[in-house]
């Protein structure tokens, strides 16, 4: 959107032809900013207003782009005074980022970069808190807990409180209590998120991994454990999806926000 065409619907409010809402709701969609050499088709077209829709704006998925096209995206990002999350990063593009950006939060184990906003605040409200069933399933539990501080959230982590050791989990029962949302990460069995779900009635996201000997197929046996669960109601994701979850769990944390 032009300054000018931003401008005439200001003037819209002030004489009064059109509510703020209305505008709001225009804005949400707009504007969508191109990327690329002007000599080609963009290879990125950027929503910067998904913010004002959603709750959180456009992430940056690194996997299968170039080094240049991450960093490309990552600037015209940063240039909004929005910061920017990069997901699924290679060492290149990771080593890139920070060097293009010093300020920003380098997590070679979630392999992420996230550079905050420059008027970010932390959310009112009850914590994500992150629980992992073992050391093995720390990347995705650490994507999990970056996503979910990137969108605001404050963030609690549980890591190493797997089956194989419950008396780790169940001295953790305040923490489990006083949680918005559990993340609950495993590879294996999966069976964390089902002994989680009998402990407390906040909301579980919870998100297998792919760790685990042959039998485990990948994931696909924590997967299928986690779809399964006897405790009800528990919300599943992907395969390896961090990410994944910790925007379920913003969704869930925003829209109790709004409601209180």
């Amino acid at each position: 959107m032009t300054p000018e065409a931003m401008l005439r619907l200001l003037e819209s409010i002030a004489a009064g032809e059109a509510t703020p809402s209305a505008v709001l709701e225009r804005l949400a969609w707009l504007p969508v900013e191109e990327v690329g050499d002007t000599s080609n088709p963009p290879f990125a077209r950027l929503d910067h207003h998904r913010i004002l829709r959603v709750g959180f704006g456009e992430v940056v998925f690194c996997e299968g782009k170039t080094t240049e096209q991450c960093v490309e995206i990552c600037r015209r990002l940063a240039a909004r005074d929005s910061g920017f999350l990069a997901t699924r990063t290679g060492d290149a593009a990771r080593a890139a980022l920070a060097s293009e950006f010093p300020a920003a939060d380098v997590n070679d184990l979630a392999r992420t970069v996230w550079l905050g906003a420059r008027d970010a605040a932390e959310a009112d409200g009850p914590p994500v808190t992150i629980l992992s069933a073992g050391t093995s399933d720390l990347p995705v539990a650490e994507e999990a807990a970056v996503t979910a501080r990137a969108f605001g959230h404050r963030v609690v982590r549980l890591y190493d409180v797997g089956v194989a050791g419950i008396h780790r989990l169940l001295g953790e029962g305040r923490r489990l209590q006083d949680a918005g949302v559990l993340i609950v990460v495993a590879g294996m069995e999966g069976a964390l998120p089902s002994v989680v779900g009998g402990l407390t009635g906040a909301p579980i996201v919870a998100v297998p991994t792919s760790v685990g000997y042959g039998a485990s197929f990948g994931g696909l046996a924590a997967l299928l454990a986690m779809l399964n669960s006897c405790a009800s109601g528990i919300t599943v994701v992907n395969i390896d999806n961090g990410f994944g979850a910790a925007c379920a769990a913003s969704r869930i944390l925003r829209l109790l926000a709004r409601r209180s």
